[in-house]
């Protein structure tokens, strides 16, 4: 090896886990999909402030996503730790590609109803909400251990990729058809390409229930949640983890002011595509050069710090007055954000025995999911009542300074080390 290729594969993506046929194939399906998904992620907010001229709105999409995301996200996980995860996640991908289904029929039949997008939102969360915690408890059945570090890389830097093209290829057809001939574009496009994740998921291996105690696995009911969260609650390092995230999610998330930023500041059109993907960019970047992730010992307060780079990269953000500006701190903001939930899933992933990882991981995607839409409540909120730069800014330093007090308060998550 060169002393050129030696630091190149030591900074670099390691992409490792895609030598086994099974997670490659879940991992090409997903990119196809979720770039097809975040046609829909731009498009129902477009939609909604189209309908209601109104931030607040566009908030309540965050409410209709959160209530089935707290509900079905731990009802999933407990069902993915006592049926074969595979059919599982084909049950689940199932149900949100019909609720896309719904959105492109109400897009060309131009209904125009802001309850209805409500509506099939939720039922769309509903579907994510079961199979994203499913998805994510079978990683660690398709790699070895020491993968799960590189296949969580591979994974969030996948999904941001597509967050940076799918928006931007979005923000393209809404500057050249109107809404009424965009919308229904936007929602066709994630209908056909949700299609290949079935396909992926359809090949993936049976993956029925393990359970190292030897016991049969539990029903998935009331009592087996309950006996995650009570393994939670039995590990600080994991509470704290969640902690900081809702912290980050919740107070410095901007993305329910981007429409009405887009038009009033940015004049629209592709602006909007633009401050969608801003923070995927950063992501992917972070992603691309994350070969030092897997070698940092003191996780916790890599991760700690990885929050308080993103709530002070949201709020400088919040007052630029260029887009491109804007956009770059964003990306700052994106990539430590990776670096955060590279780390987060990977402490949860590896603290849990399998036959509990999947309601863990529906708690992880009740945080991860949920916080994002309690934040664009609070932000559309904010935004009506003190302005868009009130509730951008303030938020993120907010989220800073809460942040470094429940780490300082519960130092766990500082003193960390990797398993």
């Amino acid at each position: 090896m060169t002393t050129v290729d030696r630091p190149t594969r030591r900074i670099a993506i390691d992409a490792t886990p895609l030598r086994h046929a099974p997670f490659r194939r879940m991992w090409l399906g997903s990119a196809f999909s979720f770039f097809g998904f975040q046609f829909t992620a731009v498009a129902v907010p477009v939609q909604m402030y189209d309908l209601t001229r109104d931030s607040f709105w566009v908030g309540l999409l965050g409410i209709a996503s959160l209530v089935p995301l707290l509900i079905f996200a731990l009802w999933g996980g407990a069902i993915a730790d006592a049926v074969d995860r595979r059919r599982l996640l084909l049950v689940s991908s199932c149900v949100t590609w019909s609720s896309t289904l719904c959105l492109l029929v109400q897009a060309v039949l131009d209904i125009g109803s802001p309850h209805l997008l409500l509506l099939l939102t939720a039922i769309q969360s509903t579907g994510v909400a079961v199979s994203m915690p499913t998805r994510q408890a079978i990683v660690p059945r398709l790699v070895e251990p020491i993968e799960v570090p590189a296949a969580n890389t591979l994974n969030f830097t996948m999904s941001n990729a597509t967050m940076v093209l799918g928006p931007l290829t979005a923000g393209v057809v809404f500057a050249v058809w109107r809404p009424a001939i965009g919308l229904p574009i936007a929602y066709a496009v994630d209908a056909v390409l949700f299609t290949l994740t079935l396909w992926a998921t359809w090949r993936l291996p049976p993956l029925p229930p393990e359970n190292g105690s030897g016991q049969p696995p539990r029903r998935a009911g009331l009592r087996s949640i309950l006996e995650g969260l009570r393994f939670l609650a039995g590990t600080p390092v994991l509470v704290l983890s969640f902690a900081v995230d809702i912290v980050a999610m919740v107070l410095a998330m901007p993305r329910a002011l981007f429409p009405e930023v887009a038009e009033n500041r940015f004049g629209g059109g592709a602006a909007i595509g633009w401050l969608y993907s801003a923070i995927a960019i950063g992501s992917v970047a972070g992603g691309l050069t994350s070969g030092w992730i897997s070698r940092v010992k003191r996780q916790g307060i890599a991760l700690v710090c990885a929050v308080v780079g993103w709530g002070l990269a949201v709020a400088f953000a919040g007052l630029a007055s260029s887009l491109w500006l804007m956009v770059a701190l964003l990306a700052v903001a994106g990539c430590a954000d990776l670096v955060s939930a590279v780390y987060r899933q990977t402490i949860l992933q590896l603290s849990a025995p399998d036959e509990m990882r999947g309601r863990l991981q529906g708690v992880f995607t009740a945080v991860v999911a949920g916080g994002p839409r309690l934040g664009d409540l609070r932000a559309g909120a904010m935004a009506a009542g003190w302005g868009i730069t009130v509730s951008w800014v303030a938020g993120g330093f907010a989220a800073v300074v809460l942040a470094v007090l429940v780490a300082l308060l519960f130092p766990a998550l500082l003193r960390y080390p990797p398993r």
